[in-house]
């Protein structure tokens, strides 16, 4: 079973948020607030987390059929990666639920 290898990690997410900033560039300035944008990268991450698991319970129901073509390393891989985004996506919401108590906090 392969572990996951913090600097090859760190190097995808560098790789990211170049694309991400280059894309950013390359967009014209945008007249709707900011907003707009932050809801709509929410909502395609959780779009993304769903078909992750989605696609993991699918190969797993797959692989306990016996449908040909469907390994067990996949299968775990594809449960493991929904795993992980899951955790993730709610490590943002925390972390975004506590900064808003903290600004809903602060006095006036």
């Amino acid at each position: 079973m392969n572990s996951i290898n913090a600097t090859q990690l760190l190097d995808q997410l560098e790789k990211m948020r170049s694309l991400a900033q280059q894309e950013s560039a390359l967009r014209p300035p945008a007249t709707q607030p900011e907003s707009a944008d932050f809801s709509a990268l929410i909502k395609n991450q959780i779009e993304q987390v769903n078909h992750a698991q989605k696609t993991g319970s699918e190969m797993a129901k797959a692989f306990e059929l016996g449908e040909p073509g469907v390994d067990l390393a996949q299968v775990m891989i594809s449960m493991q990666k929904a795993s992980i985004q899951f955790q993730a996506l709610t490590e943002v919401r925390n972390k975004l639920l506590g900064a808003y108590q903290e600004v809903m906090s602060m006095q006036v």
